[in-house]
């Protein structure tokens, strides 16, 4: 029988494990992503509200969310980017998602209260490089400074503002 010592020790390994191997497919995914963002993200939200990523970013990190309404991953993600929007600005950009209206609707039924700029034709999401739904940038004074795609947790999307 293992001591309890012997069992928090493997589950402390696979752990480091666990966060080896995200980071590993976080830096293979973000390959085609730039790093410096030489373009700024200007645009309307869903509600007719101005976003302006570098200004927002200037006094704090910004969690810039490419999301889909059709992805389901985005269905587990977005709660946790919900949640980290009332610490942080977020800003979600929604790829092929339909119209703005039907949009509005979907952050109402979800109370979803960070700002969403609708990109229809996802130019935007080829701008940035997206590939891949849920895309998280964190940018900082105008830089993106950390990138993951996927499935992250509250406390990884933390981990990486806390970092920028």
């Amino acid at each position: 029988m293992k001591s309890i010592k012997s069992k928090l020790i493997g589950v402390f390994k696979y752990l480091i494990l666990l966060v080896v191997v995200s980071v590993a497919v976080d830096l293979w995914r973000s390959q085609s992503v730039p790093t410096q963002a030489s373009f700024n993200l200007k645009a309307q939200d869903i509600n007719q509200q101005w976003v302006d990523i570098e200004a927002l970013s200037q006094e704090q990190p910004v969690v810039v969310y490419f999301w889909a309404s059709w992805c389901s991953v985005c269905q587990f993600v977005t709660p946790s980017v919900n949640w980290v929007s009332d610490y942080y600005p977020t800003v979600g950009v929604s790829l092929s998602s339909g119209e703005s209206h039907k949009l509005q609707r979907y952050f109402e039924y979800k109370q979803l209260g960070f700002a969403n700029i609708n990109d229809p034709r996802s130019q935007i999401g080829q701008q940035w490089g997206v590939h891949v739904t849920p895309t998280i940038f964190i940018v900082r004074n105008g830089e993106i400074k950390h990138i993951t795609t996927g499935f992250t947790s509250p406390i990884g999307l933390l981990v990486r503002l806390w970092l920028s």
